[in-house]
């Protein structure tokens, strides 16, 4: 049974897989629609953030039509992020490129911290299987070669290759050092 209108969730999502596919279905159980805001949409093409807020969209878009989700119940808003990681005016950001919402749904100690001192109700999401459902996991995964095709939906799997999105990754852990971390 929804018990609000509109609730925010908020990611990177890079690539979108199938632990954040979970999330926005969890919250379309908890609400009537969702906004999914596209974090740090000025970042692309480094090991972090490999993918652009274009095709992060479309990874997104994808997934939903796949599992059935009614995309008209989906409002998806790229934002970048404040200069200088000014976190006190996120929020302001957040809120002036996006629709009203009742809710923001996130674990993020940062997000959860900043939405509450501006007075938003804050819940958290279910971890799904979090040592594999990452998006740093699942980039190692395809930097080494390995099998990641089982933790994001098919659909984002075909357009990460249809874009050649594993060799990006390739040559962007051959030169950006935050891939030498994992």
């Amino acid at each position: 049974m929804c018990n609000c209108s509109r609730g925010l969730y908020v990611g990177r999502f890079q690539p979108f897989h199938n632990g954040h596919l979970e999330c926005v279905k969890y919250v379309l159980g908890k609400c009537k629609e969702i906004i999914i805001v596209v974090g740090s949409a000025q970042a692309s093409h480094t090991f972090e953030n490999p993918f652009t807020a274009g095709e992060r969209i479309e990874m997104i878009r994808l997934a939903l039509q796949e599992s059935g989700i009614d995309l008209s119940k989906c409002i998806i808003i790229p934002v970048e992020d404040t200069l200088n990681n000014n976190h006190s005016i996120w929020v302001s950001k957040v809120r002036s490129m996006t629709p009203k919402f009742d809710v923001v749904f996130s674990n993020s100690p940062l997000t959860r911290k900043l939405f509450e001192e501006e007075g938003f109700k804050v819940e958290g999401l279910p971890y799904i299987n979090r040592e594999h459902y990452s998006g740093k996991n699942i980039r190692k995964l395809i930097v080494s070669g390995e099998d990641w095709r089982k933790f994001v939906p098919r659909s984002v799997y075909d357009y990460i290759k249809l874009i050649k999105g594993e060799e990006r990754l390739r040559d962007l852990s051959k030169r950006d050092y935050a891939c030498q971390s994992f």
